[in-house]
């Protein structure tokens, strides 16, 4: 078994005023906000006062027990999985599944025995990524391209918060980290949080985890007013009679449906500390257009909707989006302009309008919105001042943590960073040469590639993926790149020399099948390794499904079924057992 080290044994023995002691909090504490400023005492409870000698660096939101847990499986995908169950097509139901087992990958390092009675718990945590809570009702969302490609509207996304708030509920229920039986100090969200850039989103997305009622639904507060009752064919219509295509398919009619969806939510929050990484769908309407045009941004707010389109313009506007070739939404402009009296009236709503990045730090900033903190969640006033949304923050005395924004304002869905950010990171990497650094982003390193000049600083550089490669394959302190993006798990090593050597963890999204968080641990294995723990975990919801149970955990159940249901779904999302349950081997630096 192995032990957990308190991430207050060092502080013990250290002077009475110390780095990591100032910096500390009654929660991780952000150290800086993208710019190398001081915190300020609005910016985090611990700013106010360095804590006493021996104090823990980070808080926990649950207190540690007195002996560390032992490991354990249960509420993990090492003890089951939801896995369809009955015939090979048409609509299959899901229900209990064997569990994934764990992965030893030696790709970095050798893996010695006796480890297990050796090693030391150095920090635990959680990942949620690519939540995508949708305002299905939204005027500009873009239901129509299911003409050209049938999955670009899912029969799921009026269930996003359901489902959302079944996650917090499954993390909740943990009773610790499943390899070393340690505490878990917080969890991060790397982007993706919302889907369309909306406000009604941002408001869901921060209750959903700091706790409160939410009432999924906008416009009309009597009646739903979207493709689901619209009686067209090419969108499943679960209340109607109608022959849709997807009851063709074998989608199930249930009447009541579309009430019980749009009902208000009740969420615990987090019983955890938690952060917030941003994502394209964070910071861009629709995740690929940039902001300002004042046509779109009224679209937004306005009585009008779009729901049907020919295949051949669908496939013209889904390209343009793919290829880039209209990252400020000019031609979807024009494509709504052109289609004027196709469009269906639908009740304004002014919560939809599109946020921008100095109002998403500063929603994050809200008291309402505190949970079990830190304020801000990562971001700081230091943040809105400089205009960035990249921080950094201190996970235990000797791991810190880096959140990038790999966002890029000028359009597409694709990501970099800018060379003041860059060089931002690599001088807190250097900083912290004594500590371990975890650092957390929401586009891959592959995905990377968006190198079009943000309209706010038109003269900066722009970096690929590589380029950060290179600035993080020069220190032997990062253990860990995680990340999202890619809607699918995918562990990737990137081995260096002198113990320059760091773990790429891509994990899958809450909105597409098989729905799915990450829980890491980070141990010293006493033997000049380290390892890196992965384990996935569902929401809480019943793996099988009550057509008749609308209830909040019957519709978070139907989220799961409807998603691997969905048509034109991929089906490698999960990825390999390589890429899922995981001990990943690292020298020590």
């Amino acid at each position: 078994m192995s032990r957990t080290r308190s991430v207050a044994s060092s502080a013990v023995h250290e002077p009475a005023v110390h780095r990591r002691a100032v910096l500390a909090t009654a929660a991780a504490v952000s150290l800086s906000a993208g710019a190398g400023y001081a915190l300020r005492p609005t910016d985090s409870r611990a700013a106010t006062a360095a804590p006493a000698v021996g104090e823990a660096p980070v808080a926990l939101s649950r207190k540690a027990p007195l002996a560390p847990l032992a490991p354990y499986t249960r509420g993990t995908t090492l003890a089951g999985v939801a896995a369809p169950v009955g015939g090979a097509s048409g609509y299959r139901r899901l229900g209990d599944g064997k569990g994934w087992p764990r992965v030893v990958r030696d790709d970095l390092a050798a893996p010695k025995p006796g480890r297990e009675d050796r090693r030391t718990a150095l920090a635990a945590f959680v990942q949620l990524t690519d939540l995508h809570l949708i305002d299905a009702q939204h005027p500009l969302r873009l239901e129509f391209l299911r003409s050209a490609d049938v999955h670009a509207w899912r029969p799921q996304e009026l269930l996003t918060v359901h489902g959302a708030v079944s996650l917090v509920e499954r993390v909740n229920a943990l009773r610790g980290a499943p390899a070393t039986g340690a505490p878990l100090h917080f969890a991060m969200t790397t982007g993706d949080n919302t889907d369309n850039n909306a406000m009604t989103e941002l408001e869901w997305f921060l209750t959903v985890l700091s706790g409160g009622r939410i009432r999924p639904d906008s416009g009309d507060p009597r009646r739903y007013e979207g493709v689901q009752n619209s009686g067209l064919v090419q969108y499943w219509q679960p209340d109607s009679a109608v022959r849709d295509a997807d009851k063709q398919r074998g989608f199930p009619r249930l009447e009541g449906f579309l009430a019980a969806a749009t009902r208000e939510v009740h969420s615990p929050g987090l019983n955890l500390p938690w952060y917030s990484t941003v994502g394209n769908h964070d910071s861009l309407p629709l995740g690929c257009y940039g902001h300002g045009d004042p046509y779109l941004r009224d679209f937004a707010v306005g009585g009008k909707k779009l729901m049907t389109l020919s295949a051949s313009e669908a496939k013209k506007l889904q390209d343009a989006i793919k290829n880039a070739t209209d990252p400020l939404g000019v031609r979807f402009r024009d494509l709504l302009k052109a289609h004027a009296r196709d469009l269906r009236p639908v009740t304004p709503d002014e919560r939809r309008a599109p946020y921008t990045a100095k109002e998403y730090v500063r929603a994050h900033l809200d008291p309402a919105y505190a949970g079990l903190g830190p304020v801000g969640h990562g971001y700081s006033t230091a943040n809105l001042e400089a205009g960035t949304q990249y921080y950094s923050f201190r996970i235990a005395d000797d791991v810190i943590g880096i959140s990038l924004d790999t966002t890029d304002p000028g359009g597409h869905y694709a990501g970099s960073l800018g060379a003041g950010q860059l060089r931002w990171l690599e001088r807190t990497l250097r900083q912290h040469a004594d500590s371990h650094a975890v650092v957390f982003s929401h586009h891959t390193s592959k995905t990377m590639n968006n190198t079009r000049p943000d309209p706010a600083r038109p003269n900066e550089r722009r970096h690929d993926g590589a380029d950060v490669l290179a600035v993080l394959g020069r220190h032997r302190n990062v253990l860990a790149w995680i990340n999202g993006h890619i809607h699918r798990n995918e562990i990737t090593p990137h081995p260096g020399e002198g113990g320059r050597s760091f773990w790429e963890i891509s994990t899958a999204s809450h909105v597409d099948f098989p729905q799915l968080a990450r829980i890491v641990e980070l141990t010293d294995n006493k033997d000049g390794t380290l390892s890196v723990f992965t384990t996935m975990v569902e929401s809480a919801a019943p793996h099988r499904t009550d057509f008749t149970d609308l209830s909040q955990t019957g519709l978070a159940a139907l989220y799961r079924e409807l998603s691997f249901n969905a048509p034109g779904a991929r089906t490698d999302l999960a990825g390999t057992t390589r890429d899922r349950n995981t001990e990943l081997l690292l020298k020590k630096g």
